[in-house]
């Protein structure tokens, strides 16, 4: 049973509105966010006895203007440390340690089809490549794929790139992130070269969606997608593209800001606050056996 932690609202609203002020990606909507907190702070919007309760209300305000569900204060029913980050870190690495690496389930259908699935989350590189790849390696040899993103809430873009360089024949540019911290952009690519054995880039390939999935497994759906490489079968999927940071800001509570955009070199744009478009619509539990027949129908085509 979580115990509710009171708080002092004031603290934790100015710094979360500064928080925003400096690093949201959008200046002119941070600057009308940061408004907005301290408004509502003057109005007593915030009066609320415990972190959870203030987290609701502050993240209902904060995606109130453009809908940015990367743009949270998010509630830890757990201390957390106070590193930047480190709150985040700290909550998943429990998922890591419980889903094989964040590939529970690697299974042969019938017809030479595997599935990967990739839950329940893409967790940074250099905890995932190991375990990722090896689930990668053993599925190479099947004949068509399909990757199961359906419980997969997000995770980090370089694993995506990661995933990507063992579904593609050559070095292939997946995205570009656009960061305000000095107004740059930074290109992602697969790499030529993998760990273990590479599916590779011709034989049939699907992914499956969720209304649940998000973030970097959006891109991960989205950026075979536009590529042309993947079928998308299933729900689309939530709608965030916007990378962040979280910074701990008090022990049960972490404003996470999205600091960067993503830019899709094909479409020129992203999926956010629309989601990935399925290229096969079907009920999210329908989507493993659906995916299953589109492989076995092109491999006897």
């Amino acid at each position: 049973m979580t115990i509710a932690t009171k708080v002092l609202p004031a603290p934790i609203v100015d710094e979360t509105a500064r928080l925003v002020t400096e690093h949201y990606v959008f200046p002119e909507t941070a600057e009308q966010l940061a408004e907005l907190l301290r408004r509502r702070l003057a109005d007593g919007a915030y009066d609320v006895d415990s972190a959870e309760e203030l987290a609701g209300l502050v993240t209902t305000d904060l995606q109130s203007l453009n809908g940015d569900r990367h743009l949270r204060l998010k509630h830890h029913a757990e201390p957390v440390p106070a590193g930047q980050g480190a709150a985040t870190l700290a909550s998943i690495r429990r998922d890591f340690d419980t889903s094989l690496g964040g590939a529970p389930r690697v299974e042969l259908l019938d017809g030479g089809v595997a599935v990967v699935e990739m839950a329940p989350m893409l967790f940074p590189l250099d905890w995932a490549a190991e375990p990722l790849s090896a689930a990668l390696t053993l599925a190479s040899r099947a004949q068509a794929l399909i990757v199961d993103l359906r419980a997969n809430r997000g995770g980090d873009p370089d694993t995506v790139a990661f995933v990507c360089s063992h579904l593609l024949d050559k070095r292939t540019h997946l995205n570009t992130m656009y960061w305000r911290d000095g107004e740059r952009s930074e290109q992602s690519w697969s790499q030529p070269h993998v760990p273990g054995a590479r599916f590779g880039g011709s034989k049939p390939l699907y992914v499956l969606t969720s209304d649940s999935t998000f973030s970097a497994a959006e891109e991960l759906a989205y950026d075979l997608q536009q590529l042309g490489r993947a079928v998308v079968v299933g729900e689309r999927t939530r709608g965030g593209a916007h990378p962040c940071q979280g910074w701990t800001i008090h022990p049960h509570l972490e404003a996470t800001v999205p600091v960067g955009r993503a830019v899709n070199p094909v479409s020129g744009t992203n999926w956010e606050g629309r989601g990935v478009e399925p290229d096969v619509a079907c009920a999210a539990a329908d989507a493993l056996e659906r995916g299953h027949q589109l492989a076995l129908g092109r491999l006897a085509g």
